[in-house]
C-alpha cells in the first residue's frame, strides 16, 4: 500500500478515455446520485492522502477534510485542476500551468484549515434556522430598491456612444 503515495493514480479505477470532443466533466457533489458520490469521495481521499503527504499538508489538511462541505469543495477543486494541469494535453500559452496549480495550492492552504479540528473532529456549527419573513424582504427589496429599479446607465456612456458611432458611422 505504501507505493499510493509515490504513484496515487495505481490507486484510481481505471476509466476509458474521453473522447476530446466531449466537454471536461464537473463534479457537482449534490448532483451526483450516491453511488457516484462515493465512488468519487473514494477517489478524491486517494488524491487527498497523496496530496498531505507529498506537499506536507498534514498540518493545513485535517485528517478529518471530507466531513467538511467547504474543505472538501476547495480539495475537488485543487484535484480536477490538478487533473487537468498534470494528466491533459497541454494548452499552448500555459507553459507555467504547473507553478500556477501550484500558487493555487498555496492561495487555498488557510482556507482549508480547521482550527476547532486540531484536537480530533468537531461537527460545524448547525446553520441558523430560515427567517420566515427573509422571502418577502427579499421580493420587496426587488421592487423597491434602486440599486434593481434605477433606470440602466453606463458610467461611460459618452465612450461607449463615441464607439458606437465609429462603428456605424453616418451614410
Amino acid at each position: 500500500m505504501a507505493d499510493f503515495l509515490d504513484n496515487p493514480a495505481s490507486l484510481w479505477p481505471t476509466v476509458p478515455p474521453t473522447p476530446p470532443e466531449a466537454p471536461p466533466r464537473r463534479w457537482v457533489w449534490s448532483a451526483m446520485p450516491p453511488s457516484e458520490r462515493q465512488d468519487r469521495l473514494r477517489e478524491l481521499r486517494t488524491w487527498v492522502q497523496w496530496l498531505r503527504h507529498t506537499a506536507e499538508l498534514h498540518n493545513d489538511i485535517p485528517p478529518c477534510w471530507y466531513r467538511h462541505r467547504w474543505a472538501r469543495e476547495m480539495l475537488t477543486a485543487l484535484y480536477l485542476g490538478w487533473l487537468r494541469t498534470y494528466e491533459s494535453e497541454k494548452t499552448p500559452g500555459r507553459e507555467l500551468a504547473e507553478a500556477e496549480w501550484i500558487n493555487t495550492l498555496h492561495a487555498f492552504r488557510p482556507h482549508m484549515r480547521l482550527p476547532a479540528c486540531v484536537g480530533g473532529h468537531q461537527e460545524p456549527p448547525p446553520p441558523p434556522p430560515p427567517d420566515p419573513g427573509a422571502d418577502e424582504e427579499w421580493e420587496l427589496y426587488l421592487a423597491t430598491s434602486a440599486d434593481t429599479t434605477d433606470p440602466a446607465t453606463h458610467p461611460a456612456e459618452a465612450e461607449m456612444r463615441r464607439i458606437a458611432a465609429e462603428l456605424d458611422p453616418p451614410l
